[in-house]
């Protein structure tokens, strides 16, 4: 038991690290070609961001763990939400945008309702996989014709820019940024094997379901990128930043992380991922929604951010609960 567990913090470490290497390491690849700081944003950034999840998710639906893989992507999004969001909001106070209200949310919602009707069956397949990635195209191209239209962008493309250029500033030569990209995409899938091997018999030897170490123990790890950029934004004081970071990342593992176990190892799905995980996923969604008109209106406040870690730790004591009853 003690390799599995220092596998998986091993891999975690490594995880972190190497795709924030990977990420700047294209980024300045990309800047140095002459692509525009927005469209390093939009694709080298934001899928940077998942990139620990799409690999771990890759990584387990090859090696015969598509429920690790989806119960990674569902569960990343409500710690995204639950635990992310709300001790970002005991830093401080989270004010939402007109557009993101507007624009983003609703954006996150229909793509979450399209993801529970595409899990409806209990079957992932390639269908569903195309579907989702057909969806990422759309988003995109919507984001890049957005961005030709909109002066002061609020929402999750304001986020990715910042966020480019921040890289920007931290330019690196060719050769540097070749290395630094190498370097971390052969970190980043080794260091996913190591944790999906750690994941595995860490499910095994404590008798608990792949897709409930995928759901807690992977999806938290995986999260911890996402926790670090909504932390320093709000200490920052770019509190948009925090929210779109959180908004975009529920976006992109849903129509990026998904697709891959649908893609590379369809399978049928445990009833309770979709009674139970994608449920809360979906209404920690709604509340979104809703929490900007509750209270100090528009605004996530602390009392706001300790009702959705309440939410986020009454998820684990359910989750324990139905393993004890499962013995």
């Amino acid at each position: 038991m003690l390799y599995p567990i220092l596998a998986v913090v091993f891999g975690i470490a490594a995880l972190v690290w190497s795709a924030d290497r990977f990420v700047h390491g294209a980024a300045s690849m990309a800047k140095n070609l002459g692509v525009s700081v927005f469209i390093i944003g939009l694709t080298v950034v934001a899928l940077g961001t998942s990139a620990p999840e799409i690999v771990i998710s890759t990584s387990a639906a090859l090696s015969g763990s598509p429920d690790l893989a989806i119960g990674n992507a569902i569960g990343s999004n409500i710690a995204n939400v639950g635990l992310i969001l709300g001790i970002t909001a005991l830093i401080g106070s989270l004010p939402i945008h007109r557009q993101v209200i507007r624009e983003d949310l609703p954006i996150l919602i229909v793509i979450t309702l399209v993801t529970g009707g595409l899990l409806f069956d209990r079957d992932l397949d390639q269908t569903d996989g195309i579907i989702l990635v057909a969806m990422l195209a759309v988003y995109i191209y919507f984001l890049v014709k957005h961005k030709k239209t909109a002066e002061e962008p609020e929402g999750n493309e304001a986020r990715l820019s910042e966020t480019a250029e921040e890289l920007e500033d931290e330019s690196l030569t060719n050769i540097q940024a070749s290395f630094y990209f190498v370097s971390g995409l052969i970190v980043l899938l080794g260091s996913a094997k190591l944790m999906v091997w750690g994941a595995q018999e860490i499910a095994l030897s404590m008798g608990v379901s792949e897709a409930i170490i995928g759901l807690t123990l992977v999806a938290l790890g995986t999260s911890l990128p996402e926790l670090a950029a909504a932390v320093s934004s709000t200490l920052k004081g770019h509190h948009g930043l925090a929210i779109g970071n959180i908004i975009g990342s529920n976006i992109f593992n849903l129509l990026t992380v998904l697709p891959m176990p649908a893609l590379l190892a369809p399978s049928a799905l445990e009833a309770t991922i979709l009674t139970r995980d994608y449920a809360l996923m979906l209404a920690l969604t709604l509340i979104l929604i809703i929490l900007p008109f509750v209270g100090k209106r528009g605004h996530i406040t602390a009392l706001k951010g300790v009702f959705l870690l309440s939410l986020y730790v009454a998820y684990y004591v359910v989750l324990y609960q139905s393993q004890v009853a499962s013995i």
